[in-house]
């Protein structure tokens, strides 16, 4: 961690004012994350702020996500968002749809925090890359576990659903 005191992350719920800072979060996230998927992610679309600013904007003004930032004195270092899993088959009520918090953050307790305010102790699904030991680490130490189930997003050839 660099020098982030966890007293000073604050977690709130996000609100249309925190729009380009998750999208900042969101993109360079997956760029540190997810980067090394991809031939370029300079030119990929998935790396691409000005999108994700498009689809925050959308998805905080229309209410899409239950969403939660975390920040501190730089501004938005991490988010969390949760929807209700939609169909009759789904493997829990709820879904953790994203949680990223910036790699200069981690380690602080802003991911722990997010989930917890996001999630609580509720029982929920989410998807993670099968190739990303440090998430699964993390998930298993707050009660998920793989049930077996795989699918792809994006540049992410494997994803593993994880549930509790």
């Amino acid at each position: 961690m660099d020098g982030h005191n966890p007293r000073s992350i604050v977690i709130r719920p996000a609100e249309v004012v925190d729009v380009k800072g998750i999208a900042a979060v969101h993109a360079t996230s997956w760029r540190e994350t997810y980067g090394r998927f991809v031939v370029n992610p300079d030119t990929d679309p998935w790396f691409d702020v000005d999108r994700r600013i498009d689809m925050w904007r959308t998805n905080l003004e229309q209410g899409a996500f239950a969403t939660f930032v975390a920040e501190d004195e730089s501004g938005v270092i991490g988010f969390a968002a949760t929807q209700e899993t939609p169909g009759s088959d789904a493997v829990r009520p709820e879904e953790l749809t994203m949680l990223y918090v910036l790699s200069r953050a981690h380690g602080g307790g802003a991911g722990q925090a997010l989930l917890n305010a996001a999630l609580g102790p509720r029982p929920a699904s989410l998807w993670v890359a099968a190739d990303n030991p440090r998430a699964h680490s993390f998930y298993r130490r707050n009660g998920f576990a793989a049930d077996g189930t795989t699918s792809s997003f994006g540049p992410i050839e494997t994803t593993v659903r994880l549930a509790r």
